[in-house]
């Protein structure tokens, strides 16, 4: 497997000033700079940073997006965002179909402060993580307030070694940037020996 598509999870509430939204804006262009594909579920905050941050280094961004037909369901869930520039759209029918897609169109996950849904999406990517424990997709986890969470759970989850190998925790754009590109390289190198 190349890494070339980095899947983004962040909160849709986020606005333009918020941390996580400089974050997740910077993160991406600086990866859309090396020529990843930005990944994102097409929606506002994170996900519209992600976009916006890949355009403007003239990336590639895929949106994964859902259109509620209820109105509950649109209370309860984003939806479509017509800032968040997107290149390609796979539509899907629900939430869970949408968490799959974008769990399958990343090749590494990158995951900012978020409420339930991006819990969720955290909680997903990491099974199946520790799933396919060593042909895994990396989850990066974006600040230093994931130690705490992950040390709650290490305390007071039957946790098995594996699970804590396939994330890592960073602080900063350039951090998250440098770490996809070492997977990306890591995986090539896998690969080459692999073929020999």
């Amino acid at each position: 497997m190349n890494v070339k598509n980095v899947t983004v999870f962040g909160y849709a509430d986020s606005q333009d000033g918020d941390e996580e939204y400089l974050a997740a804006f910077e993160t991406s262009r600086l990866l859309a700079l090396s020529g990843f594909t930005i990944v994102n579920g097409g929606g506002p905050g994170v996900m519209r940073a992600s976009s916006l941050g890949a355009k403007a280094a003239n990336g590639h961004t895929i949106g994964v997006t859902l259109y509620p037909e209820s109105q509950d369901a649109i209370l309860m869930f984003e939806g479509r965002d017509k800032l968040n520039k997107l290149d390609e759209e796979i539509v899907t029918q629900n939430y869970l179909e949408r968490t799959l897609t974008l769990i399958e169109k990343g090749d590494v996950f990158i995951i900012f402060s978020g409420g339930t849904g991006t819990i969720s999406e955290f909680g997903m990517a990491w099974g199946l993580a520790r799933l396919h424990f060593g042909h895994h997709k990396h989850l990066i986890l974006y600040g230093r307030w994931w130690h705490e969470i992950l040390e709650a759970f290490g305390a007071n989850m039957r946790l098995r070694p594996e699970e804590l190998m396939v994330y890592h925790i960073v602080d900063s754009p350039t951090e998250a940037a440098d770490k996809v590109k070492a997977i990306a390289a890591m995986t090539q190198e896998n690969q080459l020996v692999n073929s020999r």
